[in-house]
């Protein structure tokens, strides 16, 4: 018996992948966040499914469950929020299922930054502009950040910082990213990307946290910044699709 790790996305039912809903429908056990999800998302498992709300548990309780559900006979899929490659504590709950012989495997999911930069109808690249993407996210009550990881080291770069578990701290990085972007840098707080109750906040470096304190936002947002960010940013063809290349590719 195996435990399905499964990203389930910014938390909309209709966000999981085709392999997700399938899984969903099959495993007669699931455990899943329900901080972070749309019930409609456990829609999806079929009637009678054992659903274990794991807001609540710590990891050795989660993987007493997955354990325990794999000895009788059952598969079981972890539902994660967004996609399991960040901020799931993949790692943590892997290593102890293999050290307690469970197999296990990985189903990706749609990540809250592409959600949130969906729902803008931003691309966080642009030819010429920008053309590197961060995710990362600032020490707050969690497990603290590398010294090599300062978030001053990632702005000086210029690139498009996608940060997540960070708008308790909305002031604090904005007054840092100022520094390096200026104060009128475009900003972005999307809150529960694709559900119901989603809240999306516009501005700048200057007026963000102002924004997120009067919306009241404690968690579940992602805060995109940069230039790609500002609908008037010019920007250059991008050569993929340049005329010139494919003419000189042709005469060439």
């Amino acid at each position: 018996m195996t435990v399905h790790f499964i990203g389930a996305g910014p938390g909309a039912a209709d966000l999981l992948t085709v392999r997700a809903v399938e899984l969903l429908r099959r495993c007669p056990v699931c455990l899943y966040p329900g901080t972070y999800l749309d019930p409609e998302v456990i829609a999806h498992c079929a009637p009678g499914t054992e659903l274990i709300d794991t807001q609540r548990l710590d990891l050795d309780e989660i993987t007493g469950h997955l354990v325990r559900a794999t000895a009788a006979g059952r598969e079981v899929a972890r539902l994660c929020s967004g996609d399991t490659s960040l901020y799931s504590a993949l790692t943590e709950q892997t290593r102890r299922l293999d050290a307690a012989g469970v197999p296990w495997d990985i189903t990706p999911g749609v990540p809250a930054y592409a959600a949130a930069a969906a729902l803008l109808g931003a691309e966080l690249t642009v030819p010429e502009v920008v053309q590197s993407v961060v995710l990362t996210r600032m020490q707050a009550r969690s497990t603290a950040m590398p010294d090599a990881e300062a978030l001053s080291g990632f702005a000086r770069t210029g690139a498009t910082l996608a940060l997540h578990l960070a708008v308790t701290r909305t002031r604090e990085l904005a007054a840092e990213l100022a520094e390096y972007y200026g104060a009128g840098c475009p900003v972005a707080v999307v809150y529960r990307a694709s559900q119901p109750d989603q809240t999306v906040l516009r501005g700048t470096l200057a007026d963000i946290a102002d924004q997120v304190e009067a919306a009241g936002l404690r968690q579940a947002a992602v805060i995109l910044v940069g230039r790609a960010l500002d609908p008037g940013t010019a920007c250059a063809q991008s050569h993929l699709y340049d005329p010139a290349r494919d003419r000189a590719h042709l005469t060439g």
